[in-house]
């Protein structure tokens, strides 16, 4: 996919704007009320990404609707979410909240499609010992296949998206906007931040994708990122982070904290 470029450069008033509000976002006391708590939820790194990953598949529709669900399966997981997993303890504790699998867990979310989520990273911890390991050998193999350098901010969300074949719970789909395993790899990549927690030095955060939803689309729009109705697809994503880049070259997720906190302010 060729990213579609913008040459239209954005008012100093509105970088300037962008660059106050990402100060003003990117704060420890952010994560107080968003997913990226979960980041800090154990100390170790295999079960942070772990953590963090699940965490990140679950967080969209209300917060407070999907943070108490984030929260109940930390607290069922208990000291290590990796063992929890490893074991198939997962599997009886999912058991003993419903007889009925097709019960919603989340949503439109149910138990049978949780126990096949859980599955799949059971077989990635199994084969590489954690997910880190496991998509960094991955995004190797297909970064010996680029043909164009500006389609490696793919990549990664790619090998994700096809390391869980059968789950329904992660993002599919080459033209889909992955906004969770985009969050994700924001989490994981960018490094120095009171956010995020920069696990992942093998991938660069210059190479990371916004992850687009509705508050990031709308303030986007208002602030002329983009065109009027744009819509929320990988197009614009890209179309967003190469504006972005025109004010962090090297960091264009930073941004995220600047529309993002905008748009869930302006609520």
């Amino acid at each position: 996919m060729n990213l579609i470029m913008n040459d239209e450069k954005i008012p100093d008033e509105i970088v300037n704007l962008l660059k106050n509000l990402a100060e003003k976002y990117e704060t420890f006391d952010f994560t107080r009320e968003d997913p990226s708590q979960f980041l800090r939820y154990y100390k170790n790194q295999e079960e942070s990404e772990i953590c963090s990953f699940i965490a990140a598949m679950f967080s969209f529709g209300n917060r407070k609707q999907f943070i108490p669900k984030i929260k109940f399966l930390m607290e069922m997981a208990g000291p290590s979410v990796k063992e929890w997993i490893l074991s198939g303890k997962i599997h009886s504790d999912l058991e003993n909240c419903t007889e009925n699998k097709e019960k919603k867990f989340y949503r439109f979310y149910s138990y049978s499609d949780m126990e096949i989520f859980f599955e799949e990273i059971q077989q990635i911890l199994i084969q590489s010992n954690s997910l880190g390991n496991y998509f960094k050998i991955q995004a190797e193999k297909k970064l010996n296949e680029i043909e164009k350098i500006q389609e490696k901010a793919l990549i990664l969300p790619e090998v994700i998206s096809a390391s869980f074949p059968k789950s329904k719970i992660v993002p599919k789909g080459k033209n889909s906007v992955k906004k969770r395993i985009n969050m994700f790899l924001r989490w994981m990549v960018r490094k120095n931040s009171p956010v995020d927690v920069g696990f992942w030095s093998w991938w660069s955060q210059k190479d990371l994708i916004i992850p687009l939803d509705t508050h990031v689309l709308q303030e986007a729009e208002k602030l002329k990122l983009i065109k009027e109705n744009s819509l929320g697809n990988l197009k614009t994503a890209l179309l967003i982070t190469e504006k972005l880049k025109t004010i962090w070259p090297d960091d264009p997720t930073k941004g995220d904290f600047a529309l993002f906190g905008l748009g869930v302010e302006n609520e």
